[in-house]
């Protein structure tokens, strides 16, 4: 069977003088519904189209009911807030979190009734420039293959519909865009709540380097979409510089969501952030024009299968080994709250409580 590859961007020379761009959502985060993995409670507490199963990087000594647990996603409340090193202390830190923040029925926006991103970031509340990082809880994998989960977060054989897509888990508003030559602009739609603060978007390509772009300052009231253009973006071909690449074997680049930055400058107020978040989306170039070729190049060689395959499988080492440190270090972590008295409770020989404050001297 045929596939389709790509032809050179430099083919649009044929089409006209004028460059084209496409628009594609980055990331959705009313997509981010936790649907799967039901707590004792019967919660469901992970995301089932981005479920990822760390356990295949755990060692011999866990038990399989330790590898079932062993399961995280791109689930709201699994996001993570990072702080620059001089803004880090233990209320910091324990207080700075993400949470799926509903959105009102009765709202005048199409997502209304819906669950947006809410972050809380403490920042210090002396003069100091802070920044904050809003992170997923894994690099979200660029070339994970398109399967269904079911509701225990087991990833499913994908089926031929499925791989005859083209598609990759991550697609689609997941945080991942394909086929991405030059970013013509971007577009972040955020809830302001007056702050005086800068926000970056955070992106990284298939090299691996990643790039921040300011959206602007956050200092106004209600929704609104906030925009960065390229200053380096030629739209007339003419004025172009045209590079020609071979149209096979080139793996297809692509643009991948990092986060979020949120940058406090000393001068302005500090202490708690709070800021909401609905999608990222892009305009932005085609890398390859696809082509329906006489020759399946990629079925006779198998070279960016290969390619991508390998990195595939580096992802996912990396993504398993972290996690499986922090389940460690989860089940370390103490769950007494309250010491075993060594008294009878009630006892007349008891003193009386005083919350635990020195009595005061006389």
């Amino acid at each position: 069977m045929k596939k389709t590859f790509g032809l050179i961007a430099a083919a649009m020379l044929l089409v006209g003088g004028v460059a084209f761009a496409d628009e594609a959502t980055l990331i959705d985060f009313t997509m981010l519904d936790a649907d799967c993995c039901a707590d004792d409670n019967g919660n469901a507490t992970q995301n089932g189209r981005t479920v990822m199963d760390y356990s295949v990087s755990a060692g011999a000594t866990f038990t399989e009911d330790q590898k079932d647990l062993m399961k995280t996603s791109l689930a709201l409340p699994e996001w993570e807030v990072k702080l620059n090193s001089s803004a880090k202390t233990v209320q910091s830190l324990a207080d700075s979190t993400v949470v799926a923040a509903p959105v009102k029925g009765e709202a005048d926006v199409p997502f209304a009734g819906k669950n947006v991103m809410g972050v809380r970031i403490v920042f210090p509340t002396w003069n100091s420039n802070a920044n904050a990082r809003i992170v997923p809880p894994f690099d979200i994998p660029a070339y994970e293959p398109l399967a269904q989960a079911d509701e225990n977060g087991t990833r499913q054989e994908p089926t031929d519909e499925e791989k005859a897509s083209g598609k990759t888990l991550f697609e689609d508003g997941y945080g991942v865009v394909k086929n991405v030559g030059t970013v013509k602009a971007i577009s972040v739609t955020t809830m302001g709540m007056n702050y005086p603060h800068g926000l970056y978007v955070l992106m990284s390509d298939n090299d691996g380097i990643e790039r921040r772009y300011f959206m602007g300052y956050l200092g106004f009231d209600g929704w609104k979409e906030l925009r960065w253009n390229n200053p380096q973006y030629i739209s007339e071909i003419r004025n172009r510089e045209i590079r020609v690449y071979p149209i096979y074997p080139r793996g297809l680049p692509f643009v991948k969501f990092q986060g979020f930055q949120v940058t406090r400058d000393a001068a302005h107020i500090g202490g708690d952030f709070i800021g909401y978040f609905k999608d990222v989306k892009i305009i932005y170039d085609k890398a390859l024009l696809t082509s329906d070729r006489d020759i399946a190049d990629e079925d006779l060689w198998g070279i960016i299968g290969k390619k991508e395959k390998a990195r595939q499988n580096a992802e996912m080492q990396r993504f398993g080994n972290k996690q499986v440190n922090r389940y460690l270090e989860k089940a370390k972590l103490a769950t007494e709250d309250e010491f075993t008295s060594s008294l009878n409770e009630g006892s007349g020989s008891n003193a009386q409580s005083n919350g635990g404050q020195a009595a005061d001297a006389k």
